[in-house]
């Protein structure tokens, strides 16, 4: 592991290309092995968890040519996947995870196991499975919880499924599964969670419909998505934010970030917080869209103050979270985050990670069952010292935006895991400042 040590900085000025969507970038490749056509997907995202989907597709027989600035797929379509010879390693990714196996439970007939790190051993699959095995799928987990698990293909039948927690993941294995199922699949979630993969469903043809909080789709022959673009990356880019903020008289722009209604919570809590992060948002909208939209954001430097964060805010931000524990130690009052509990199974338990982490620095945090609270220090902000990202690329981006904006600097231990999502976080953030 590599430490990098980030001292308190002068103001960041410039600007900033927000790194192409990760979330976007796994869907598009998926899409992309699913449909009867090659598909052309242009910035896609190349870092390490996103190569894991482009090799775990060449392991179900889709052709896959990388390029600099672009990838092509080239499909097997909806219910020709290849067995392969081995397991599917998934490496760290979580989102290929809970998703390749909607795909794969429609293969009849064939059987994947799928595998990752030592990191994926420990992040659940019984909330895919519930669903799945509703839908006539037979799924065998490690102590019925853990990678690694079988996928037995089959044909698959339409149900209605209640998510008990919302989670964009497990909507999206239920809905690319319901593509090759017998019948109309629905999916209710108890608030709305990103829609990154009904719009990309509905764009390559598939019969996509919301009613409210319901969301529908058809069983489809063929799916025929041509060419995608992925937008930037708001959660990468809210790093670059948080940094703008935090940092005493910064002003910065981030270019092309993708700002679908359903992923900008973090910017909208960052409003109520009294910063200054301004773009063109989407609004929020029962129509079904086919495309990202897509802002830059102009960001300033300014005093905020302490915000609560409810559950049916939280799935719109749910990987902006952390900041949003960093931007309530250097405001005025308290924050708190609600109904956060998915955050105890992303790559590491990030609320104990994000609550540990900066008590280290020095701030005024506690933990809950959900969520954390944090009383603020305003101008004083934290202290300084020393955090272990614990292989979480998002602790360690956290890490080095505390250094920055703190009073003696931060050590983060384990820096080179920010390449999973955001390969030239720390030159982009050297450059600003």
């Amino acid at each position: 592991m590599s430490s990098v040590f980030f001292g308190p900085s002068g103001r960041l000025r410039g600007e900033v290309t927000a790194p192409p969507d990760k979330s976007i970038s796994h869907r598009a490749a998926l899409l992309g092995a699913m449909s009867v056509e090659p598909v052309r997907i242009s910035n896609y995202l190349q870092a390490a968890d996103t190569i894991s989907t482009l090799n775990a597709l060449r392991a179900v027989g889709a052709l896959v040519e990388q390029h600099e600035d672009y990838v092509v797929v080239r499909g097997t379509g909806l219910r020709e996947a290849r067995e392969p010879g081995g397991p599917i390693d998934v490496g760290n990714a979580g989102t290929l995870m809970r998703l390749l196996p909607g795909w794969l439970a429609a293969q009849e007939g064939r059987i994947y196991v799928l595998d990752g790190d030592t990191s994926i051993r420990r992040r659940p699959v019984d909330r895919i499975a519930a669903p799945l095995t509703l839908m006539g799928a037979q799924i065998e987990a490690s102590d019925d919880r853990f990678p690694p698990f079988v996928v037995y293909g089959t044909r698959l039948h339409a149900i209605t499924y209640e998510l008990p927690v919302a989670s964009a993941q497990v909507k999206s294995c239920v809905l690319l599964a319901g593509i090759g199922a017998d019948g109309t699949t629905s999916v209710v979630e108890p608030v709305a969670s990103r829609d990154h993969t009904e719009r990309m469903l509905a764009g390559a043809g598939a019969s996509v419909q919301r009613d409210g909080l319901t969301v529908s789709v058809t069983c489809t022959d063929e799916l025929d998505a041509q060419s995608l673009t992925v937008p930037g990356d708001l959660s990468s880019a809210a790093f670059m934010i948080a940094a703008g903020v935090l940092v005493r008289g910064s002003r910065l722009l981030v270019r092309d970030v993708g700002v679908n209604w359903t992923r900008t919570g973090f910017l909208r809590i960052l409003e109520r917080m009294g910063a200054i992060a301004i773009g063109a948002l989407e609004e929020p909208s029962q129509e079904v869209a086919t495309t990202e939209p897509v802002s830059d954001i102009d960001v300033a430097a300014g005093p905020i103050v302490g915000t609560a964060v409810e559950a049916d805010e939280v799935p719109l931000a749910i990987d902006e979270l952390p900041l949003v524990a960093l931007l309530g130690c250097f405001a005025e009052g308290e924050t708190v985050v609600r109904g956060a509990q998915e955050l105890r199974v992303k790559e590491s338990d990030r609320i104990a990670g994000v609550v540990d982490g900066l008590r280290g620095l020095g701030a005024s945090i506690e933990a809950t069952a959900d969520g954390f609270a944090v009383t603020g220090a305003g101008g004083r902000g934290l202290r300084g010292g020393v955090i272990d990202a614990g292989g979480d690329h998002r602790m360690a981006m956290l890490g080095a935006v505390a250094g920055l904006a703190s009073r003696e600097g931060v050590e983060v231990v384990g820096m080179e895991a920010a390449a999973v999502s955001y390969p030239a976080f720390a030159e982009d953030l050297a450059r600003l400042a």
